[in-house]
């Protein structure tokens, strides 16, 4: 029967959740709590030099940062951190001593592997115990695995490590990769394995390996509530539990129960982690997990979209996060449609000299009706509203941007809708270029809302009345009038959409004439 640790993780793959922004306070009572529940090893956060030190982030740019969780009873258990290869200079930690850490976490990409071994040595060399992460395991051919495992044997770690850092592997490829490990690995390096729950596979191969016939010592990474990145990680509390009545460990559940009620379920209601459809594309394409994040950020895109996307893209590319390869990508599958443009110069003379009532899905388009209907009744005004089916009243033109939203609509409906080329559509009333109605405000460039101000930017019009044009507040029951249109979505994300969109109207009310006709909620044009 193998020997088992735990490797909790949740100060620093947690972190990616909530910008490591535990609290002080949190992230000791979070080291207390995985003392007290008996967890073998606990990992502290980062050792980086990219960021400035701050008491309430568990980001460390040295060991004396690190001395106040050290100085905690940690008796038999070790108190590690990690290091992304390229991102720490380890010429500057001290000698490992009483007052320092144990141990030391190196992540890094396959392109790095020579010369992170060699940062392996010297902070093995200082003392300390050396855990080898070579992230996405999956990267490496049969053969490059056992070479490097040869290098590994050479340098002697505490432990090396299986990484699935896009949670894609299935049973039979861990399986052979933990053979390889298990089969030509020197008996005294420990086996880790670290995985993600981008496919619900995280529990069921840890058990997988804690289960077979092995002699090897094991440590199993997991974090309190499966709090990490995506889809997030093994959870801590159930893996003990599994241990507990299978294995015969003797790990305390209470207090990983409290560090969730009293501090993690405040961080998943903020910012929820966990599986999606979005994180299973990315794990099924074998690609990081911020690509999905990307994508599923936008807020414009079915499944199947995102599944064309991820096709499009080239493999070496999927390894490491490159936001610029994924807009671009994003840009090109959004814009590669046709143009309809038979009504142009009809248009164009409707629209002549006219006020432009436009109207979105925010709440206040609901709650102010009357007002909107009003307005509409005047003989003055045309009226589009944008990405939906006004209900309360007859307009003029149906502006859509978003595949779902025009999918919604009926057929009859068709010929008065203006839409953007990433939808596939026939005998629609006008069809323009995606690409061309995007402005420069990352977090909105192309929100339905703007793209049709921006579209309307090109006639000669007299203004553009705004209504439902509300922000976003983060009590998502506030941000629309028809709740069949709420999505779920990150409270900061809220907040740079917030911004961008306010942004964007001020400089386009620069070009003409922008007011609100309903409560402006939480967009600014002053």
């Amino acid at each position: 029967m193998s020997s088992i640790k735990i490797l909790d993780c949740t100060l620093r793959d947690g972190g990616y959740c909530n910008q490591w922004k535990f609290g002080y306070d949190n992230i000791h009572k979070i080291v207390a709590g995985l003392l007290e529940a008996d967890i073998d090893i606990i990992e502290c956060g980062f050792l980086t030099d990219k960021d400035a030190y701050h008491q309430d982030i568990t980001k460390f740019t040295s060991m004396k940062e690190l001395q106040p969780l050290v100085q905690k009873m940690h008796g038999d258990k070790l108190l590690v951190a990690m290091m992304n290869f390229g991102e720490y200079n380890v010429e500057s930690l001290p000698e490992r001593d009483d007052r320092t850490i144990d141990g030391i976490r190196v992540a890094f990409h396959k392109k790095n592997l020579l010369e992170a071994l060699e940062v392996c040595k010297k902070i093995k060399q200082k003392g300390y115990q050396v855990f080898v992460q070579p992230m996405v395991s999956a990267s490496y051919s049969d053969e490059e695995f056992l070479g490097m495992i040869k290098s590994i044997n050479q340098i002697q770690p505490y432990a090396f490590y299986i990484v699935d850092s896009f949670g894609m592997m299935k049973e039979k490829e861990l399986t052979r990769f933990f053979l390889m490990v298990e089969h030509n690995l020197n008996f005294d390096i420990q086996i880790g394995f670290h995985s993600h729950n981008n496919m619900q596979l995280a529990y069921s191969n840890a058990q997988r390996l804690v289960t077979a016939h092995t002699d090897r010592k094991l440590i199993i990474d997991t974090s309190v509530y499966g709090m990490g990145r995506g889809a997030g990680n093994l959870n801590t509390e159930l893996f003990v539990e599994f241990l507990n009545e299978n294995i015969g460990t003797e790990y305390k559940l209470k207090p990983l129960l409290s560090i969730i009620d009293e501090i993690i379920n405040e961080f998943y209601q903020q910012n929820y982690w966990g599986y999606s459809l979005p994180n299973y594309l990315s794990a099924k394409h074998n690609a990081h997990p911020n690509y999905a994040q990307y994508l599923d950020d936008q807020k414009t895109l079915t499944v199947e979209d995102m599944e064309s996307i991820f096709e499009m893209m080239d493999a070496e590319k999927c390894v490491e996060y490159d936001r610029d390869y994924i807009e671009e990508l994003y840009i090109q599958y959004m814009n590669r449609g046709k143009v309809q443009n038979n009504h142009e110069m009809e248009l164009a003379q409707i629209l002549k000299g006219k006020r432009i009532l436009l109207i979105a899905p925010g709440k206040s388009s609901t709650d102010e009706q009357e007002e909107i209907r009003k307005c509409l009744s005047d003989g003055q005004t045309i009226g589009i509203s944008v990405n939906f089916e006004y209900q309360y009243a007859e307009t003029d033109y149906i502006f859509l941007s978003n595949l779902r939203r025009f999918r919604e609509l009926d057929q009859d409906q068709y010929w008065k809708c203006i839409i953007t080329s990433n939808i596939p559509a026939e005998d629609v009333y006008l069809q323009v270029k995606y690409r061309e109605l995007i402005n420069e405000e990352e977090a909105v460039k192309d929100k339905a809302g703007l793209m049709a101000i921006r579209f309307l930017m090109n006639y000669d019009i007299k203004e553009i009345l705004l209504a439902g044009f509300d922000g976003y507040s983060h009590d998502i029951e506030e941000n629309y009038g028809e709740k069949k249109m709420v999505f779920f979505t990150r409270n900061a994300v809220l907040d740079t959409m917030n911004d961008g969109m306010s942004n964007v109207m001020k400089e386009y009310a620069k070009t003409v004439k922008i007011s609100l006709l309903t409560k402006p909620g939480y967009i600014r044009l002053q």
